[in-house]
């Protein structure tokens, strides 16, 4: 099967844009197989989305890679382009919370991501049994204040060592340093309730109930070094009842959380999305 080509570009607004890069993939014999673009009008920025079937392209990857790189620098433009066919390699972190990993192991099982998962990582030995069911390789790195460094370089080592391309943290219950999150700019994942900031610390849920609140959400976003306030990838909402429990809404908040991590990772995993400064577009 043909490769498929994706490629992701963003640059000052500027008339007949969309219809040059059209013709850019035609002319030289590639067969648009997906396109979605959008204008901001506050910043007059245009973004694209492309994707291309390269069976009968005139060009290698390599002049195909020169010949966007030509075009951007006319348009002023930022780009990526890759190729579905590289299926990203995708480590999990965990702690002991099993719902997000779970689910991604599920609908990785299904064929539903194109990536690979090769490894698993936590800072406890709780979930090692799902990755042997999965086959995954399972690593264990104790972390405290005294070792913190010493064992985030470690990890990032082994990232290395298996060619990690992306770090998603399912429910992982350490703070990244700022150094391990640079190693992986713009590629770690993360989830969480969407209780923040109004609801800090150990309890959120129990302190939603107490507040009474009527709608519950989760979050996911890029890591950066401002503590859950990179960008953000996907959110959903529950509506809360008077009847709901704290266990109703942790057991609504949990549902939430996988599927929108997935949702995340499916978007990621197909690049779709595009940073813009401290916010994303999601591409259709």
């Amino acid at each position: 099967m043909a490769d498929t080509a994706v490629l992701l570009i963003s640059c000052p607004d500027q008339h007949g844009l969309v219809a040059r890069l059209a013709n850019f993939v035609f002319e030289r014999g590639g067969n648009i197989t997906d396109l979605d673009e959008h204008v901001d009008p506050d910043e007059q920025k245009f973004a694209l989305r492309i994707a291309f079937d390269l069976a009968g392209f005139s060009l290698s990857k390599a002049q195909l890679e020169a010949a966007i790189s030509a075009l951007a620098a006319e348009i002023n433009a930022d780009w990526s382009l890759n190729y579905l066919q590289n299926k990203q390699r995708v480590a999990i972190f965990v702690s002991k919370y099993d719902h997000c990993l779970l689910e991604l192991l599920w609908r990785y099982q299904q064929q539903e991501f194109p990536i690979e998962i090769p490894l698993i990582v936590s800072n406890h030995d709780d979930l090692r049994p799902i990755a042997e069911q999965y086959g995954i390789d399972f690593h264990v790195f104790n972390i405290n204040k005294d070792n913190k460094a010493e064992q985030e370089q470690a990890e990032i080592e082994l990232l290395e060592q298996y060619q990690i391309d992306t770090v998603i943290l399912a429910r992982y219950m350490q703070i990244l340093s700022p150094q391990f999150i640079s190693a992986f700019e713009h590629r770690i994942i993360n989830i969480h309730h969407s209780f923040l900031p109004a609801f800090i610390g150990g309890n959120p849920y129990q302190q939603a109930f107490d507040r009474g609140v009527k709608i519950i959400g989760a979050t996911s976003h890029f890591v950066t070094n401002e503590l859950d306030e990179g960008p953000i990838i996907e959110q959903d909402i529950v509506r809360i009842s008077h009847k709901d429990t704290v266990e109703d809404l942790k057991r609504k908040g949990r549902d939430l959380e996988r599927l929108v991590l997935a949702r995340a990772l499916r978007a990621y995993s197909q690049h779709r999305v595009l940073i813009q400064g401290k916010r994303t577009l999601v591409f259709e």
